[in-house]
């Protein structure tokens, strides 16, 4: 008999520290070097930066995939344990993995013949559409770094061992922010690659990543097990539950990916520079939005396996903290954004234009995200509890519902891009009420009868 995991025992608030503190500084890491590589891009030129911003939507899906299925994954896995189901939950790391292959097969194909006729319905502009081919092909072909890379960290993190996420994700994240200077401008000796330096040093961190995770699973992970055999043979019924949990949550993530593109093309309407504007707003507000997300993926298996161990108590404790500590990095990142969105877009290289109008960005943009901390809280709540399909309509309520019509409407009726930014707003309030909605028929009807 196997002794009891650390997240039915250990102290609820220490649990939440030591399970999220982890994923939150390696997130932060992964927020600081995807900021890190547009600052390095817009060295190159205002195009290059808007090329990157247009590849955006594509990099949305593919983590949309990987991240929704290691939510499948770690959903299954953590219940699995808590329910003391070993057998289910070795079949859900074996299973998992194929199910990676797979989606790299489908991201290969998009890499191959569906990269130029995405980039063309963003821009005409031939430098920037140049740029978006080389970069968005290479991540996009060798996207399997990043699909594994997630894939060993979610089953690292559904066993509790988040120090070896960590170390996987920011590994690959710190080799990301060294080579990327070096092979876009051509020091010591590497070929001066520009773009594509940029997209080679992005997938090699990945690939380390992925070998890191690896390592760690296979040395560190007692408890999963991997087999050739179960992974060559995917069990069905393991595959329906994955995918029950998974799917809602790459619909969701991938509703972003829809968003980002429809973004860029009310905001290009304006000028490419509101486009750049817009990237570089992503880029930054991931400094903040990627330790809730740590944080959010910390919780998520405490969540289930309290769950399936019948802990009601636990479960309230880990809410109320989580929701205060989400709350205090969003207030923290809302204050930056207002005092010195001068000194952020500077990091940027931005033109006298493009000040202007990010100013004006950052500071709107910003209030919005209070609220959004209480909506990821909640959604951890409906991945765990196997109710992702809220997390669905709650997310393709903010981001496509709420957010684009706005965005659209505002631009046609004002021809004013500073007021397009108030969209986020409106999207954030009319997704914040839903999610306490949500939060409050889950609760009664899955927590209260614990």
């Amino acid at each position: 008999m196997q002794k009891e995991n650390k997240m039915g025992v250990l102290p609820v608030k220490r649990l939440i520290v030591t399970m999220s503190l982890p994923m939150m500084v390696s997130m932060l890491v992964q927020a600081l070097y995807n900021i890190v590589d547009s600052i390095f891009v817009s060295q190159i030129n205002e195009q290059a930066l808007t090329a990157v911003t247009l590849a955006f939507p594509m990099q949305t899906l593919m983590i949309a995939v990987g991240s929704g299925t290691g939510v499948g994954i770690n959903a299954l896995l953590s219940r699995s344990l808590g329910e003391k189901r070993f057998d289910r939950s070795d079949a859900a790391a074996n299973t998992g993995l194929l199910l990676m292959f797979f989606s790299y097969l489908g991201f290969l194909l998009l890499g191959l013949f569906a990269v130029k006729p995405f980039l063309r319905t963003q821009t005409s502009d031939q430098q920037i559409f140049g740029y978006g081919v080389t970069y968005l092909t290479i991540v996009l072909c060798l996207s399997f770094g990043l699909l594994y890379q997630m894939t060993f960290e979610r089953l690292l993190q559904s066993t509790g061992m988040t120090v070896y996420s960590m170390i996987s994700q920011m590994t690959g994240a710190i080799f990301n922010i060294i080579f990327d200077p070096i092979l876009i401008f051509g020091y010591f000796g590497f070929p001066k690659l520009g773009v594509a330096g940029a997209a080679y040093a992005t997938v090699l961190g990945q690939m380390i990543a992925a070998v890191i995770g690896l390592i760690c699973n296979l040395k560190k992970n007692k408890e999963i097990h991997f087999s050739f055999g179960k992974i060559l043979r995917p069990d069905g019924e393991t595959v329906r539950k994955i995918y029950f949990v998974g799917v809602p949550s790459i619909l969701m993530m991938s509703i972003g990916s829809v968003m980002s593109y429809l973004m860029n093309r009310i905001l290009n309407g304006f000028s490419s520079t509101a486009t750049a504007v817009f990237g570089v707003y992503f880029k930054l507000q991931s400094f903040f939005f990627m330790p809730v997300f740590g944080l959010n993926n910390g919780l998520i298996p405490v969540l289930a396996y309290n769950y399936g161990a019948r802990k009601k108590d636990r479960i309230d404790e880990a809410l109320k903290f989580s929701f205060v500590l989400a709350f205090t990095i969003m207030v923290c990142g809302m204050l930056v954004f207002l005092l010195f969105p001068q000194q952020l877009l500077s990091l940027f290289n931005a033109s006298d234009n493009m000040r202007s109008m990010g100013v004006v960005a950052l500071r709107t943009v910003c209030l919005h995200f209070p609220i959004a901390a209480l909506g990821i809280v909640l959604g951890s709540v409906f991945q765990a509890f196997s109710k992702s399909y809220y997390s669905l309509v709650i997310s393709l309520t903010r981001q496509l519902i709420a957010l684009i019509p706005a965005a659209w409407l505002i631009a046609r009726l004002t021809g004013n891009v500073n007021l397009v930014w108030w969209s986020f707003i409106i999207a954030e309030i009319v997704s914040g009420t839903l999610s306490v909605l949500f939060f409050r028929k889950v609760y009664r009807d899955v927590v209260a009868p614990l």
